[in-house]
């Protein structure tokens, strides 16, 4: 019965010290676990072969290491069970490094490859689940020329099988493999979090190569699982200079922690003693070096060392009915850790007990009438005290540190505004994880690294200043799209948007297909509002087209993927190999848009016609082959860009979920944007002017201009912006074109202008414009393969479906004249406008002058 006792004992305290992993950080129990940690060996084999000190010298070592506020410990080698019950007596952590012939061509026989995975169970077992592990590492810098001889696919799948041979032996046990910059480009999402080895000595390229490895990690921990400097050639003082910024770094941009390299200078590897380098905090001896005391310095600051002040940050959150979670938010809000904020809630209109929820808690609350999602957000900004707006929406709840990172993000750079990534929580259940795993998400679009494009409004931060500069939201969005406008129009004013991978927030997904789909329609809806007020960033189909990468799950792909490329450098010799993706081709992208499943329609139409005349059977098997295509996608976006949990991952249900959410979000999509006029046979701009239309020639505006002289780039300039307050789409021309504007605004024709000035002395100008149309002659193989089509089912006296296809084709031909129609007298319109300008410009000049003459005879009047 005592042993019995005992052994549950044993295993009770097993689990409740497992770490585990929640977003981007480790975990022990609830508590958020920062490793601070340090490098152990490897050191000289004893007569029994052991590669690690005596339990004496491992005892006042750990105990040093405990006092100086260490918490983790790294071992390259699988620990003896005295140095594991030492490190629990001082609660230290061991991350158990689980070794094997790495550096050579492992993978040449099966025989090898079946003997390291033995080895690597064994590891595991000798371990016996013991507390104080924090997890197991399955290999250590793969050289890049073995990962080159072998690529990238076999070795990240042989990884990935000693992953699951270290999970079938410890199934809590976290996993990882240390990794470096020669081979960041291998894709190990299936490990529970990542590391890296980095030795970058300037705190600006380890800050960016930090956002960097963020990025590859995604939602997953990043732990540096080595960073020091050599003593022996840089100095003490030096190594304790570096390593106090280096661990101020790793923490300030998100990590989930790091390890010193290395505890003592005493280090053996290759068969001998290593003595021309000493990287270690105590020397070999274990005398304590000044780095000792500058990581114990850095680490007593863990995780914020970097931030002097703590800017006061007003945290807003705006709602409408959001009764059903916004208690998560507020108890989220009240978790904040960080000293100087403000809770502002917005109560949008709602008709729910949503005012009664948050009255509970130390709060501002403001309660409005309807007015919409930005009308909320700007009363936000108008009562708030901060410098800051952090906005929240009410179905999320952030991170105990979110603010924390946000001011040590703006503290840090001159970013105008701040977001940082949004996760489905765990407990969110199976058909929200599903959704998360679905197109159509909040997502973030980064330019660089560090540099965002677009931030979602569910965690988005800005300097107060700069959002009343440009206005604020804009209030005709009411439900979506903000977001996207106001990163839009800060951009346009000249200000930078800045990513935080760790300013993290739990975002609740849609729970029911129904909901999923009311969502949808309105980001179809909001999609058209955009593009009304912004279409110039709208191609002819209507699709946004963003200039930096959009990370996040769900993604649908399309067939064909194109694999990427990994810049190896000449003879492999590149420090940073990174992965390269070739840009998608036009024809691989159409069946991505939502416009695809009207192409479907009218084929499965125009194949319904096949009972009136029965050549158009001929189009069922394309009908079916378009449907496929959609299908298609749909899988292989469901097992090539989801990410289940564990438990969920080899369901078939969740799986055809996924697939289904592919197929239905685009047509909840065009549903909301056709209801909201944005079609593809829409038109923008000017109307159709057929007195300015052109065939095959040119035809040439001019403008005399006396009021003053302008540059021609300040001409091109006043045109560019009269097209643009027309709502159509402008392009410049590039260094090699020979026109210097486009404009287009439908789907089968541009204009191209190219404009010259005559110089006439006494700054006037004789101003030229010449333009001419673009025609599509994908329209008119369109129009041509119709009309023949038309002519054939007359000829053989099919009326009903001549008749139809008659109307089709005759629909088309007026779209295309329309289009040309239009578009020329947007840029014909954009040209004579000039000559308004101008008379503004004159009228105003008289004023001026008159104005100065009455202050002169003012003053002359007072001697």
């Amino acid at each position: 019965m005592h042993m019995i006792m005992e052994s549950k004992s044993f295993i009770y305290r097993t689990e409740t010290k497992r770490m585990h992993v929640k977003g981007k950080f480790l975990y022990a129990k609830n508590r958020k676990f920062y490793i601070k940690g340090v490098t152990y060996g490897t050191f000289k084999p004893d007569d029994n072969d052991v590669q690690f000190p005596d339990a004496e010298t491992v005892e006042k070592d750990f105990s040093l290491m405990a006092c100086e506020g260490m918490n983790a410990v790294r071992t390259y080698t699988v620990p003896p069970k005295y140095l594991l019950d030492t490190a629990e007596r001082h609660q230290l952590k061991v991350m158990v490094g689980l070794p094997w012939e790495q550096h050579i061509t492992f993978l040449d026989t099966k025989e090898r490859k079946k003997d390291i995975v033995k080895r690597v169970k064994e590891g595991v077992v000798f371990c016996e689940n013991h507390p104080a592990i924090l997890c197991y590492t399955i290999g250590n810098e793969i050289p890049a020329p073995i990962v080159r001889w072998y690529g990238k696919a076999k070795i990240e799948a042989f990884l990935k099988s000693l992953y699951k041979a270290v999970k079938e032996v410890d199934p809590q046990g976290l996993v990882t493999y240390v990794n470096y910059p020669t081979t960041e480009y291998l894709d190990l999402s299936f490990l529970d979090f990542d590391c890296f080895n980095v030795y970058l000595e300037t705190p600006e390229k380890l800050s960016k190569y930090i956002s960097r490895l963020h990025n590859l990690s995604g939602d997953r921990p990043l732990v540096l699982a080595e960073i020091g400097l050599d003593s022996m050639r840089n100095g003490h003082e030096k190594q304790a200079e570096v390593l106090k910024w280096q661990i101020e770094t790793v923490f300030g941009k998100g990590c989930a922690g790091m390890f010193v390299f290395a505890w003592t200078d005493e280090w053996w590897r290759g068969g001998f003693e290593i003595e021309d380098w000493d990287f270690g905090l105590v020397d070999r001896e274990r005398r304590p070096k000044p780095a000792l005391s500058a990581v114990v310095k850095a680490m007593a600051k863990v995780p914020f060392a970097g931030i002097q002040n703590f800017p006061f940050i007003s945290v807003i959150v705006c709602s409408y009915n959001g009764s059903a979670t916004i208690r998560d938010t507020m108890e989220g809000l009240v978790k904040l850790k960080y000293p100087k904020f403000e809770v502002i809630v917005v109560n949008d209109g709602s008709k729910d007990n949503l005012a009664q929820i948050v009255s509970e808690y130390p709060v501002k609350l403001i309660n409005t009438s309807n007015r919409g999602l930005s009308s909320a957000r700007n009363t936000g900004m108008y009562n708030a005290k901060g410098e800051i707006l952090a906005y929240i929406d009410d179905d999320a709840y952030p991170d105990d540190h979110w603010l924390h990172y946000l001011a040590y993000a703006y503290n840090n750079s001159t970013h105008a505004a701040m977001g940082g990534p949004n996760i489905i929580p765990s407990e969110d259940g199976p058909i929200a994880t599903c959704v998360a795993n679905a197109p159509g998400g909040p997502v973030h679009v980064l330019e660089t690294d560090e540099i965002a494009e677009h931030i979602p409004g569910c965690n988005l931060s800005v300097r107060k200043d700069v959002l009343m500069k440009i206005g604020g939201f804009d209030p005709m969005y009411r439900a979506a799209g903000d977001d996207v406008d106001v990163c839009w129009r800060i951009q346009e004013a000249g200000y930078t948007i800045g990513f935080h991978p760790s300013a993290l927030v739990w975002h609740h997904r849609r729970n029911s297909l129904k909901a999923y789909w009311k969502q949808q329609q309105g980001y179809g809806k909001a999609e058209a509002l955009l593009e009304s007020k912004w279409p110039e960033k709208y191609n002819g189909f209507g699709h946004l087209t963003w200039a930096g990468r959009i990370y996040g799950n769900g993604f649908t792909l399309p067939i064909n993927v194109k694999k990427g490329k990994v810049f190896h450098g000449t003879w492999g010799s590149a420090l940073f190999q990174s992965v390269y993706q070739p840009a998608e081709g036009f024809l691989n992208c159409i069946p991505l848009m939502p416009e695809w499943y009207l192409l479907s329609t009218l084929f499965g139409v125009m194949a319904c016609l096949g009972s009136l005349w029965t050549p158009l059977l001929a189009l069922w098997p394309v009908f079916i082959a378009s449907i496929a295509v959609i299908i298609i996608q749909g899988i292989i976006s469901a097992v090539k860009n989801t990410s289940l949990s564990k438990g969920q991952e080899h369901n078939w249900k969740y799986f055809l979920l996924i697939v289904l959410l592919h197929i239905v979000q685009p047509v909840a999509r065009l549903r909301g944007r056709i209801k909201n006029g944005l079609t593809p046979w829409r038109i923008r701009g000017a109307k159709a002017s057929f007195k300015n239309l052109t065939l095959f020639k040119s035809k040439t505006l001019t403008h005399w201009n006396e009021v003053s002289w302008k540059s021609n780039e300040t001409w091109l300039e006043e045109i560019e912006q009269n097209i643009i307050g027309l709502k159509a789409r402008v392009k410049r021309g590039g260094d090699f074109d020979k026109w210097d504007i486009k404009t287009r605004n439908g789907l089968f024709s541009t204009a191209k202008g190219v404009l010259t000035v005559e110089e006439h002395g006494a700054n006037k100008q004789y101003v030229k414009f010449r333009y001419w149309s673009k025609y599509s002659l994908g329209g008119l193989f369109l129009i041509g393969v119709l009309t023949a089509i038309t002519t054939f089912a007359l000829i053989d006296h099919s009326w009903i479906a001549g008749a139809i296809l008659c109307f089709l084709t005759a629909a088309i031909f007026l779209k295309y004249i329309l289009d040309s129609a239009s578009v020329v007298n947007c840029i014909v319109t954009g040209f004579t406008n000039l000559a308004k300008l101008d008379e503004k410009e004159s009228k105003l000049n008289i004023v001026h002058s008159e104005k100065v003459r009455e202050e002169k005879e003012q003053y002359v009047g007072l001697f």
